[in-house]
């Protein structure tokens, strides 16, 4: 079994994250907790590359279960949702958050550390900005929310994708990045961390 040191995860930073001059914050909010940044690079996805990236990991289960949400969230607010089935109404939500994701320079970041999935999770915040806790990167640096971007029909801007789980982020990492990009290094911070004995720190 590998250690849990190991784990990695995916993160992105968005094209308002980049264009609202965010990296260099949202990058220290996940450096500060003692998680290694492991690969990075600046792309900017083709429609069909993101379209791949919310589907590849997911499938027609995920499109299935996005329509079913976004049908409850018309029926709450009164309405009938304009798509017949929950795969359409699925796929209209993929397609317009391929659009978001591919409308600029996006930062890809592989970040390698104890529980990083989970962790990053609960760094980054709930999905909904305006409904993110305060100390959560979407909680203290943007305010967008469903009801808005439901009013302009579009994909809510929350400035991060994080990896939900462990088996997204090992499908998600090989779509944005070769195996020869991501770096095994020793950090020294690490001794501190995981070191069993912390051997070595008196002189």
């Amino acid at each position: 079994m590998e250690h849990p040191k190991h784990e990695r995860t995916l993160v992105l930073i968005k094209p308002d994250g980049i264009q609202r001059s965010l990296i260099g914050e949202i990058i220290r909010r996940y450096e500060r907790t003692g998680l290694k940044l492991v690969g990075l690079k600046m792309v900017i996805p083709t429609e069909k590359m993101a379209v791949q990236h919310y589907y590849e990991v997911g499938g027609d289960a995920w499109l299935e279960e996005v329509g079913r949400k976004a049908r409850a969230a018309y029926e709450k607010k009164g309405l009938t949702s304009p798509y017949k089935t929950n795969m359409d109404n699925g796929t209209a939500v993929m397609n317009s958050n391929a659009k978001y994701l591919s409308s600029g320079p996006v930062i890809a970041m592989v970040w390698q550390g104890n529980g990083a999935v989970v962790l990053v999770r609960k760094i980054t915040g709930a999905t909904e900005p305006q409904s993110s806790d305060v100390g959560t990167i979407r909680g203290d640096l943007t305010l967008d929310s469903y009801a808005i971007a439901d009013l302009d029909q579009r994909s809510v801007r929350n400035l991060i994708h994080s990896s939900g789980t462990l088996e997204d982020a090992e499908k998600e990492i090989k779509i944005w990045f070769k195996k020869d990009e991501l770096n095994s290094y020793r950090l020294i911070q690490e001794q501190i961390l995981y070191d069993v004995n912390l051997d070595g720190l008196k002189e």
